[in-house]
């Protein structure tokens, strides 16, 4: 394992135009040999935009590889990335949202979607004026990688949070404006804990709900993240701040708000997502599903 470490992180020192041509021999492998997860990505496209020919959604798969594929080298060039590098192929746009969130003394739940490249948002903290903050990483079943996402998630003055122990930590924590809280919130919760569904993408989609529950609790900013692939190794977000319908979010207003603009963001660059995902593998196991189009 060790020797492994070493042979990423020398990798990792590459720079990137060098690891494209490794993100090239990906995509050729895996479009044309391997074929990873076809057939789920192909039926989460059809389920997903039934209006498209299948030569539009062929199109979508191809893009897709191509930008997963750059999606991994990014992901290990990010074990050695340096902050100024990153801050270079990563625009942040909107930043006022979170001077005006400090100012009013409210700590920042932030959302984001599986939307290439995620992974490359932590420079944010070396530019807002909060003190703290704290990616959010889920537990997987190899500890090499958990270790290493932990690693990439708690560089430029970021310290990550396991997804266990998050919500506790938030209750705990002073509400001063002082902290952000960064979800990749359009996580599949397991089977035993799909109590929320609502429609999105066409399709009955279990939710993460665990987010919502501080929203109707605690006097919280929420702020999505509209990631955008300006071309290959560049990116920008934009920043906006979700507001309630009345003077408090109430029950799933802040999911149902999440998915929607999550939704706008896919329709508008469906290549980029993560359709190789088993999102909609536990619809069969809402308990409640909210039939309110978004």
């Amino acid at each position: 394992m060790n020797f492994l470490i070493k042979i990423l992180y020398l990798i990792s020192k590459m720079p990137l135009k060098i690891l494209y041509v490794f993100s090239d021999i990906i995509f050729f492998l895996n479009y044309n040999i391997v074929g990873y997860r076809k057939k789920i990505i192909t039926q989460n496209l059809k389920n997903s935009f039934p209006e498209k020919t299948p030569k539009e959604i062929a199109a979508i798969r191809k893009k897709f590889y191509q930008n997963f594929s750059d999606y991994l080298v990014e992901t290990i060039k990010s074990f050695t990335m340096s902050e100024t590098e990153t801050k270079v192929r990563m625009q942040h746009i909107n930043q006022h949202v979170f001077r005006e969130a400090k100012e009013e003394g409210k700590n920042i739940i932030l959302l984001a979607g599986h939307v290439f490249n995620w992974e490359w948002m932590n420079t944010l903290a070396t530019i807002v004026p909060q003190s703290s903050c704290h990616p959010v990483y889920r537990k997987v079943n190899s500890t090499f990688w958990e270790d290493q996402m932990k690693k990439v998630r708690s560089k430029f003055g970021n310290t990550a949070l396991e997804a266990n122990e998050v919500i506790m930590h938030i209750l705990r924590n002073k509400n001063n404006g002082g902290s952000i809280y960064l979800f990749v919130a359009d996580q599949t919760p397991h089977s035993s804990h799909v109590n929320y569904g609502l429609e999105f993408l066409n399709q009955r989609t279990p939710a993460f709900i665990g987010y919502d529950k501080l929203a109707t609790r605690m006097d919280l900013a929420f702020i999505y993240s509209d990631m955008k692939k300006v071309k290959r190794g560049h990116y920008q977000i934009n920043y906006y701040r979700m507001e309630p319908d009345g003077d408090k979010f109430v029950t799933n207003e802040v999911v149902k708000k999440f998915h929607q603009l999550l939704e706008n963001t896919i329709k508008k660059r469906p290549d980029n997502y993560l359709w190789s995902h088993r999102k909609w593998k536990y619809q069969d196991s809402i308990k409640t599903f909210d039939s309110e189009k978004l």
